[in-house]
């Protein structure tokens, strides 16, 4: 996956996991809160991935256009 693609599916378990999270302590089910609070913790890893991926690929270009060459 592109850093773009790492970020969107990041924040979308994110909101996900939340609304997973808020449902569970609605019907009580621990289960369900437990599972929301892993999805967001995934999509807080998700989006973690790409921002570093989008760092290390400013930072590759940062460098090429600094000696003339083009990636």
């Amino acid at each position: 996956m592109g850093s773009t693609a790492d970020k969107v599916s990041g924040i979308a378990n994110q909101a996900a996991g939340k609304v997973k999270q808020a449902a569970g302590k609605a019907t009580g089910s621990r289960q369900m809160e437990a599972q929301g609070a892993a999805q967001e913790a995934k999509g807080r890893v998700q989006k973690a991935v790409g921002d570093a991926k989008a760092a290390v690929k400013a930072g590759a270009n940062k460098a090429a256009k600094a000696t003339g060459k083009q990636l």
